[in-house]
């Protein structure tokens, strides 16, 4: 593969085989990682434990015996 300019960054466009074995699309996000002296790897993040984890975070704790209703969050 060659290194290309791409703006102000670098990069190496990946082969239709390789995106095909890890199921990549136009717009996916992917993280690329030292895997030794002159290797590099790529893995995909798990975005839906990267979303819950976001809004986990988001989250306020509930007040004590609190329970849901679905009846009353319906009533109008």
């Amino acid at each position: 593969m060659q290194v290309s300019k791409w703006g102000n960054s670098l990069a190496v466009r990946l082969p239709k085989r390789l995106v095909e074995n890890m199921g990549l699309k136009e717009g996916d996000n992917v993280d690329i990682v030292p895997a030794g002296d002159q290797r590099i790897a790529i893995t995909i993040p798990d975005r839906r434990t990267t979303f819950l984890e976001k809004l986990r975070a988001l989250q306020e704790p509930t007040p004590d015996g609190f329970r849901w209703s679905r009846d009353e969050a319906n009533e109008r």
